[in-house]
């Protein structure tokens, strides 16, 4: 004989599995957090001249065209490795300002139908800053992402 389910064994249920599921909800989220805050991210490396370049990255919505760790737009390449893409070592911040500031330099502007980067005007202090916070964001640990071969 077939047993038959009652509301309050189905109202048990129901909320016994809704708990269950928010504290598995609640476990990942606390578990990415500290993952995110202990593991990822190097704190101490952090300086202005990083905090700066950031700021500069937000004024001048780089994201609008550029993603970062897979963030923002995809209609310029991707930033987040772009320093080990060019080959400038972890702490080479002459080297990685030079190379950026060269890049920029030489995008072309005012070509009708074509994508092209602003022209920000920015000064070499700037140039370094955005270097810094790109040197800075290639030492975030994001488990190989995004890729570094141009397949």
């Amino acid at each position: 004989m077939r047993e038959v389910m009652t509301k309050s064994m189905a109202r048990n249920i129901f909320y016994g599995g809704s708990l269950f599921f928010i504290l598995i909800f609640v476990g990942l989220t606390a578990h990415s957090h500290l993952y995110i805050v202990n593991t990822s991210t190097d704190r101490a490396t952090l300086t202005e001249s990083v905090a700066k370049g950031k700021a500069l990255w937000e004024k001048h919505a780089c994201i609008n065209c550029h993603t970062i760790l897979g963030e923002g737009a995809y209609f310029a390449p991707e930033l987040a490795n772009v320093m080990t893409r060019w080959g400038i070592e972890p702490g080479d911040h002459e080297g990685a300002f030079t190379a950026l500031k060269g890049w920029m330099d030489a995008m072309p502007t005012g070509i009708e139908g074509r994508r092209q980067m602003p022209n920000f005007g920015l000064t070499d202090d700037e140039y370094r800053e955005i270097a810094d916070f790109l040197l800075w964001t290639n030492t975030i640990r994001a488990q190989d992402w995004p890729p570094n071969d141009a397949g």
